[in-house]
């Protein structure tokens, strides 16, 4: 089941992003909520918040190494990790593979919702796979930090 929750993340992501380049590229941002959040269109050639522009081998190669070693930590301890932790690990692998295919076909990952925060404050741009990638982060932190990461079945936030 998380294989197939992250083959959605990335489908979902993929959608999102070609219909990001056709409607939203060479165009007006879209205001959906005025002063809060509109679907713009932006090349992100750099990593979270657009840090290290330009280093495209680089995360590709990062990101490779990050997919393999937790697909391989998922497939070996998949019958020791509670159900939260296998649903955290599929969604940072869906969401790193969204953002390593951007990279991989065009150079850039293509960016398009765009929140404006308290004091209009200007988030990053960011896109359903940067979503995915952070809350399982979250997620993951949280389950290592209470030690919940791993063997039996997970019952909510005790």
């Amino acid at each position: 089941m998380v294989f197939i929750l992250t083959l959605v993340i990335i489908i979902l992501d993929q959608l999102s992003k070609f219909a990001a380049i056709k409607y939203l590229k060479h165009q007006r941002p879209i205001v959906v909520i005025e002063n809060f959040f509109q679907l713009i269109y932006v090349e992100n050639r750099g990593a979270a918040f657009g840090i290290l522009q330009g280093k495209r081998v680089l995360f590709l190669i990062i990101t490779i190494a990050v997919i393999l070693i937790i697909s391989f930590y998922l497939i070996k301890y998949y019958n020791q990790l509670n159900t939260f932790t296998r649903i955290s690990l599929a969604m940072l692998i869906g969401g790193a593979i969204g953002n390593m295919i951007d990279r991989a076909r065009f150079g850039y990952v293509v960016d398009f919702l765009s929140v404006k925060l308290i004091k209009g404050y200007d988030f990053p741009v960011f896109n359903i796979a940067d979503i995915f990638v952070v809350i399982s982060t979250i997620f993951i932190v949280y389950l290592v930090l209470f030690d919940k990461f791993e063997i039996g079945d997970y019952n909510g936030f005790n």
